[in-house]
């Protein structure tokens, strides 16, 4: 898939589920489950035991799905992503070796950032996303909405303190997309398989994120 339908697809879909699990089967299971609940994108994070090991077996057996790599902190990592099959970068803080290798290799990526000078000096570096982490931490929404009114132009995504209770609003104060983990796949239904559990919580967050599109389409 290409970079430009990469990031199309993001922006439509507007959740980037972070998957950090204790083995490689784990994380697995909790993409594909995600998936199955209409989430078509995983972050696989390298914390994830065997992480590239699983990008590879995602992105050759899960077609259509977008498979990216999480807590990339340096180019020979990122590198490895690439050749395992990611097709997009991400790390929690800003890390310019990073994006500059994303953008060179033309790869989408979504660096973390908190500060407004960090959002730009990330976006003027070649970023495609800037992923605000960790974002309930510095004021949740109303931080996205003072972010979003000097830089309009730039696609934010919240990250860290979303939940249920949050998604919308988070939404409706300008995050293109949702970075979310624990509160979409809990670590406790992961190793007991609970499938439907995880099914249902990818349908609630899909239809909060519907929601506030459409409540903001109106205003």
């Amino acid at each position: 898939m290409k970079k430009d339908e990469v990031r199309a697809r993001i922006e439509e879909v507007g959740i980037i589920p972070a998957i950090r699990a204790s083995s490689a089967e784990d994380a697995c299971f909790a993409a594909e489950s995600v998936n199955r609940g209409g989430i078509p994108i995983a972050e696989i994070t390298m914390t994830v035991p065997q992480a590239m090991e699983v990008i590879a077996d995602l992105t050759r057996r899960v077609p259509g799905m977008i498979v990216g790599a999480g807590t990339i902190l340096d180019r020979e990592t990122a590198q490895r992503a690439l050749d395992a099959g990611a097709t997009f970068l991400t790390s929690p803080g800003l890390v310019l070796e990073v994006v500059e290798f994303a953008a060179k290799n033309d790869v989408v990526v979504l660096p973390g950032a908190l500060t407004a000078t960090e959002v730009i000096t990330a976006w003027k570096a070649g970023a495609d996303f800037v992923k605000i982490f960790p974002c309930g931490q510095v004021g949740g929404e109303s931080y996205i909405r003072a972010l979003k009114a000097p830089l309009p132009q730039i696609p934010l995504i919240a990250s860290g303190g979303v939940n249920q209770q949050t998604a919308l609003n988070f939404v409706l104060a300008g995050a293109a997309a949702l970075g979310i983990g624990g509160e979409l796949i809990p670590r406790e239904d992961v190793p007991l398989r609970r499938k439907d559990r995880i099914l249902e919580l990818a349908r609630r967050f899909k239809k909060l994120v519907k929601e506030a599109r459409s409540h903001k389409s109106v205003q």
